[in-house]
């Protein structure tokens, strides 16, 4: 999927139908004087559905077609027979997809199970038919109920990607190149910051046939919680990842600061990031002699377990996988 196909913020637009209107016929047959009422009920407004769709991994079918609307129900016909149903309209989206108000951005529900149906808006009822209020003093009411009107509303949609494993760290830490040796996706590479605008996902193959999601999130900056540089377009995936891989560069100035650094950023934007498991990985190590392992492994953070790795040459990949397969299982 080429960065630009990726989708995982829209607003759209919606309406569920209207109820069709209640019938006020009065039966009408040879030989029968006063058949009385026999108006029948109104079919309800379709309604408007979210449904989760596991195939799917980006809003991007929704970046041209934004209003969806449900047809009207059928209005009720004579011999007490009732409208149709209007035609619901249903919005697929991916699994990690959150639908909020789009006027007051209050969370409304998440779709996390491939198959699972919200109803986004309901129809509208159908109106009754007039054979409902006949009584004994009303032998013949002629009227009916209108149907009820549908409802419309504005929505913000979110995706927030549904990862194993997500990669974090400085832009240029590496994180790109991690993801395009270890997996079979494609990211754009290239040696300057913000090189990566969107997330990209790779599947980890792993002994016995068996694999997992790994996510490389654009690169955070100090200042990210509060929106520098992509902000909250990217913490928000990170929300979603069993474990954490922590990616800082062995040719940085003070490996124990900028890991602190990406800790503070999580922690602000959600404390509860914190809880999730982390692993720090050292990349670029193939530039470092043993001796110099030696150094930097003197000065590496606490509470954290800590691997070397280097995607261009190829080392440490194994024991990463074995190590993050460990903590997922």
């Amino acid at each position: 999927m080429t960065e630009g196909n990726f989708v995982d913020y829209i607003k759209i637009y919606a309406s569920s139908g209207k109820g069709g209107r209640g019938s006020a016929h009065l039966h009408r047959e040879k030989f029968v004087a006063k058949g009385g009422p026999d108006g029948g009920d109104g079919g309800r407004g379709g309604h408007v559905i979210a449904r989760g769709d596991k195939s799917m991994w980006t809003l991007f079918h929704l970046k041209y077609k934004r209003h969806f609307k449900a047809d009207h129900g059928g209005d009720g016909g004579s011999s007490r027979s009732t409208g149709s149903d209007g035609n619901d309209v249903v919005i697929p989206v991916p699994l990690g997809t959150i639908f909020k108000d789009a006027d007051t951005d209050e969370v409304l529900f998440e779709i996390t199970e491939d198959g699972q149906d919200v109803v986004l808006l309901e129809g509208g009822k159908g109106g009754r038919g007039n054979w409902h209020f006949k009584s004994s003093t009303n032998q013949t009411p002629r009227y009916a109920q209108p149907g009820i009107e549908g409802l419309e509303a504005w929505f913000r949609i979110e995706l927030k990607i549904l990862a194993d494993v997500g990669l974090v760290g400085f832009p240029n830490a590496g994180k790109s190149t991690l993801l395009s040796v270890i997996t079979a996706a494609k990211p754009k590479i290239a040696d300057y910051a913000f090189t990566t605008l969107k997330p990209n996902l790779g599947i980890v193959e792993y002994r016995n046939h068996q694999s997992f999601v790994m996510a490389d999130i654009p690169g955070i900056i100090e200042g990210a919680s509060e929106g520098k540089g992509l902000g909250h377009y990217f913490l928000r995936h990170i929300e979603r990842n069993s474990v954490l891989l922590f990616l800082v560069a062995a040719d940085s100035d003070d490996i124990k600061k900028e890991y602190a650094v990406l800790l503070n950023e999580l922690k602000k934007h959600n404390p509860e990031l914190l809880d999730k498991q982390r692993l720090l990985a050292i990349s670029k190590s193939d530039m470092l002699d043993e001796e110099l392992i030696e150094e930097i492994k003197q000065e590496l953070p606490e509470g954290v377990a800590t691997i070397f790795i280097s995607s261009v040459a190829q080392s440490g990949l194994v024991e990463l996988k074995d190590t993050l397969w460990g903590m997922l299982n």
